[in-house]
């Protein structure tokens, strides 16, 4: 069974279905990689150190997030 034929007969599937194999496929998609988690949280911990030194420039929320 190829794709197109996949994706066709998913698109007959009542919407709720469809919804449900979207996020079981999305879900799928969604798995934790250590190496890159790891990676991910050594870069967290050195903006932390930098932010603590001064060695970083932040910005307000508030700035961040106003509809200027």
């Amino acid at each position: 069974m190829g794709k197109q034929e996949i994706i066709s007969m998913a698109l007959q599937l009542k919407a709720a279905e469809r919804y449900e194999v979207a996020e079981q496929i999305m879900q799928s998609l969604d798995k934790c990689d250590p190496e890159i988690d790891g990676v991910w949280a050594d870069e967290a911990q050195h903006r932390a150190k930098a932010c603590d030194a001064g060695h970083m420039k932040t910005v307000a929320f508030e700035d961040v997030f106003s509809t200027k």
